[in-house]
């Protein structure tokens, strides 16, 4: 089920062990291209092309895309209440951890009367997608709202899928869980055409465009993300689920082919990858994997997942190769079943989870953390959602004559190297004529 590659005996340079990693980079690079044109058809056509998408992709005509309040109270109203505190626990915790995440103020004195001071500003309106294709998330609307609500966003608009088996309306839970934290802007469109409403805004809805577009998908999801960057900020592209399992001899094979099911079960295209140095670990987790897979309630979703190219069991030859291997491919999802863990030496990961105790079930409902996370090797470069993703750092300058006059000399020598001498003539003024 699956496959295996084997760089043991190989000493692999950067490049040769990116070209290594199991990806599904065909089925990335069409995503790409039909995003964009999804996008770009929702910023021509607004509402029909939303409605045009609903027909295709979801099965669904002539629904409420803009969710009306009552459906909104209903949901909440008839939520079980066991999943109403399974949300309210995992609100509290990804609150609690989402506070840590906002940075204190800072000022700087430089001289005196010369004061530099950093803030950290919320942006004013954010559009959060929820995904609801193959599963229901709720749990997505607790880890996109809490950080947004933590930062001090304003103004929160959702989206999510119309269903065909709930007539054309959002999925109740994820409704309920809206509701519960206080979002009353909610919209029945998915995939890359909410990412594009977002962005561009739709005048018939009354949904103003936002500022920044968040929240976990597929990849077609994470593909409209970059084609309507630049107009609106994003998170990373969270697309198509990761989990990397870098497990030693010691490890239960059983609990990891768990784990690589747990993740598959989200799409054909989520990767699941153990890189270990122990082929006998490696035979005890494919024969595991193969019982976990039959038995479990979406196996052909899991089979596929778990046949494709961006799933596989990678043999190396020791730990140091595996944690080279592991900061190459840079998962979304990191476990950590070693004797020994050493998390600090894993730079390269969206999120890490250290030992058997800790897998990545956990963090997609109750470890505090959250778990709309970079994919597609981007955690070498981007982070995963938090409150900070809703901040902008802004210095704020204030000097005073006295402190302005101290540098003078400095900024017209500077201007003047740089052949811009209107520059040093703007603060030159400030000592001569009227100002003097």
């Amino acid at each position: 089920m699956l496959r295996t590659i084997d760089l043991r005996g190989r000493d692999l340079s950067p490049a040769e062990l990116l070209a290594a990693v199991p990806r599904a980079t065909a089925a990335r690079d069409e995503a790409l291209a039909s995003a964009a044109q999804l996008v770009a058809d929702v910023a021509a056509d607004g509402e029909d092309a939303l409605r045009a998408q609903a027909e295709r992709f979801d099965g669904v005509t002539g629904h409420d895309i803009r969710v009306p309040s009552e459906h909104l109270d209903e949901a909440l109203a008839q939520l079980d209440p066991s999943v109403r505190a399974a949300l309210e626990e995992a609100i509290s915790r990804v609150r609690t951890a989402s506070r840590a995440q906002v940075p204190a103020p800072v000022v700087t004195e430089l001289a005196p009367g010369a004061r530099v001071s950093q803030r950290w500003q919320p942006v004013r309106r954010v559009g959060l997608y929820v995904p609801g294709g193959k599963a229901v998330y709720p749990s997505s609307v607790v880890m996109n709202v809490v950080p947004a609500q933590v930062a001090g966003v304003q103004r929160i608009a959702l989206a999510s899928p119309p269903q065909r088996s709930h007539g054309g309306r959002v999925h109740p839970v994820i409704l309920a869980a809206a509701r519960l934290l206080g979002v009353d802007e909610v919209y029945a469109m998915g995939g890359a055409g909410a990412i594009g409403a977002f962005a561009a805004g739709v005048a018939s809805l009354g949904l103003d465009p936002v500022d920044v577009v968040t929240g976990p998908g597929n990849n077609y999801v994470a593909a409209a993300k970059r084609a309507v960057a630049g107009r609106v900020g994003t998170d990373s592209e969270a697309g198509a689920t990761e989990i990397l399992v870098v497990a030693d001899a010691a490890a239960d094979a059983r609990l990891i082919a768990f784990d690589l099911v747990s993740q598959a079960e989200h799409d054909e295209q989520a990767a699941a990858v153990l890189v270990t140095d122990s082929p006998e670990l490696a035979v005890a987790v494919d024969a595991e994997t193969r019982v976990a897979a039959t038995a479990t309630h979406h196996a052909a979703r899991v089979a596929t997942s778990l046949a494709g190219p961006q799933s596989a069991i990678v043999l190396v030859d020791d730990l140091a190769a595996a944690t080279a291997f592991s900061n190459a491919y840079a998962p979304e999802h990191l476990e950590l079943h070693l004797a020994a863990p050493r998390p600090e030496d894993f730079v390269h990961a969206g999120a890490v989870f250290v030992g058997p105790d800790s897998p990545v079930s956990l963090g997609d409902y109750l470890a505090g953390s959250n778990h709309v996370l970079p994919t597609g090797g981007q955690s070498r470069y981007a982070a995963g959602l938090s409150a900070a993703t809703f901040l902008r750092p802004q210095q704020v300058i204030e000097y005073d004559r006295a402190a302005l006059a101290e540098v003078r000399d400095a900024i017209v020598t500077l201007a003047d190297a740089e052949q811009l001498p209107a520059h040093g003539e703007a603060v030159a003024a400030r000592f001569t004529g009227a100002q003097a």
